[in-house]
């Protein structure tokens, strides 16, 4: 295990900055936070910036860039195309309690959904094409989104950053090593998977 987990931090600084940049992008913009949550790459860089082989502020930047061009990108979609291709994504991975919950969210809330949807990896995938579907307009969507994606990168660059310290000190004080920051990895992956079969046996 110690091998696996030494795998993961080994991988290059430079392709931990570009995933932290390019997992929120695609998240609105391609509907990719429906499968893979975008703040998965942003705690790894904020890992990385606690060991010292990131500066914190380019990991934040790099998360704020990302998130906040994928968003606008999913915006001007769904401004577009959004009736469409609602109707054309399989239910497998738009769920109708997700769509349901995002469309009450921006009818709601307007401008503001795109700040309090951020903090859910499914209606951050879903708000920005919804917000551009509704016709919010596009000046009150790039402000909330500049606010949301501003808070959401500082918010969990920040937790990496202190997940690597706490590690570090748990590994120093009890003399746990890789094994188990690797086991919680595992274990939080196969609880995401599990609850991601289960939902889809329901719908099925």
């Amino acid at each position: 295990m110690d091998r696996l987990w030494e795998a993961l931090l080994g991988l290059p600084p430079a392709l931990v900055l570009l995933l932290a940049f390019l997992l929120p992008a695609l998240e609105a913009s391609t509907f990719l936070g429906l499968l893979v949550p975008g703040e998965i790459a942003v705690l790894l860089g904020g890992v990385y910036a606690h060991d010292g082989r990131l500066p914190l502020v380019a990991v934040v930047l790099a998360a704020l860039a990302g998130a906040v061009l994928g968003d606008q990108v999913g915006y001007l979609v769904g401004r577009r195309y959004g009736r469409r291709l609602l109707d054309r994504t399989p239910r497998r991975f738009v769920r109708s309690d997700e769509l349901a919950r995002a469309l009450d969210l921006v009818r709601r809330r307007g401008a503001a959904a795109v700040v309090v949807g951020r903090w859910a990896a499914a209606l951050r995938a879903l708000v920005p094409g919804l917000a551009g579907l509704s016709g919010i307009p596009r000046r009150a969507f790039t402000l909330a989104n500049l606010a949301g994606g501003a808070l959401w990168a500082v918010a969990v660059s920040g937790l990496g950053y202190l997940a690597g310290a706490s590690y570090r000190l748990v590994e120093r004080r009890l003399g746990l090593g890789g094994e188990a920051l690797l086991a919680l990895v595992v274990v939080v992956v196969l609880v995401r998977f599990w609850r991601h079969r289960r939902s889809a046996r329901h719908r099925g």
